[in-house]
């Protein structure tokens, strides 16, 4: 489990036959083998560390799902270590268990903040309100705007100079991971394929325990 707030970018170093090396130094911080990193908002395990670099592995379902099979060395990465229980949640509730991958359609400039507008699968579009939790690349954010095939963001600069996030440009692919708490929601209402809304979560009493509990994009 992760919050979705980036600790570090990291270098792929590279990724030969389902194991994929990534430079880092902070979340190598009292990581040891076994261990849980999130990379571009995927959970994966790490099977070796070096001084400066951990291995873990890459399931053909990872790859499937998610952007990872296209690094190539060099490329960057938001790295976030797995979160420790009493700790703090800054983000929200993030699995690290990647729904689908996205697309960049735009990134617009609005004051200080870009927003960035992303094409999400049905799989992931269902799931996703205004005002919502959606992680993207593993960064936990507030959606602005939805409709059934798209979303926007707002990225404040804070984001822009500590993530990958900063660098995304029109075409480019994301990770996306919708609100478990959505996924929860759905699976528990009578009839099948309803969706999830806003007015569904406060008429099922969700919104009730307040947005502190999952905190804030």
């Amino acid at each position: 489990m992760f919050t979705g707030i980036v600790e570090e970018v990291g270098t792929v170093a590279s990724l030969k036959r389902g194991r994929l090396a990534v430079q880092a130094a902070k979340v190598l911080e009292g990581t040891k083998l076994g261990d849980s990193i999130s990379v571009n908002g995927a959970c994966l395990t790490v099977v070796e560390l070096k001084d400066r670099s951990f291995t873990v592995d890459v399931m053909p379902e990872t790859l499937k799902r998610t952007s990872l099979g296209s690094f190539g060395a060099g490329d960057k990465v938001n790295l976030e270590r797995a979160l420790t229980f009493g700790g703090s949640v800054g983000g929200h509730l993030v699995q690290g268990h990647v729904d689908a991958a996205g697309r960049v359609l735009s990134v617009t400039s609005q004051g200080a903040a870009r927003v960035m507008s992303i094409a999400a699968p049905h799989e992931v579009a269902r799931y996703v309100v205004e005002k919502g939790f959606i992680a993207v690349d593993g960064v936990s954010l507030t959606v602005t705007r939805c409709d059934a095939a798209s979303f926007d963001v707002s990225l404040v600069g804070y984001t822009l100079q500590h993530t990958i996030l900063g660098n995304k440009r029109p075409g480019d692919m994301v990770n996306l991971e919708a609100d478990i708490m959505a996924k929860y929601v759905e699976r528990l209402l009578p009839g099948e394929k309803r969706g999830v809304t806003m007015d569904t979560l406060a008429d099922h009493g969700f919104l009730s325990m307040g947005r502190t509990q999952y905190g804030a994009g």
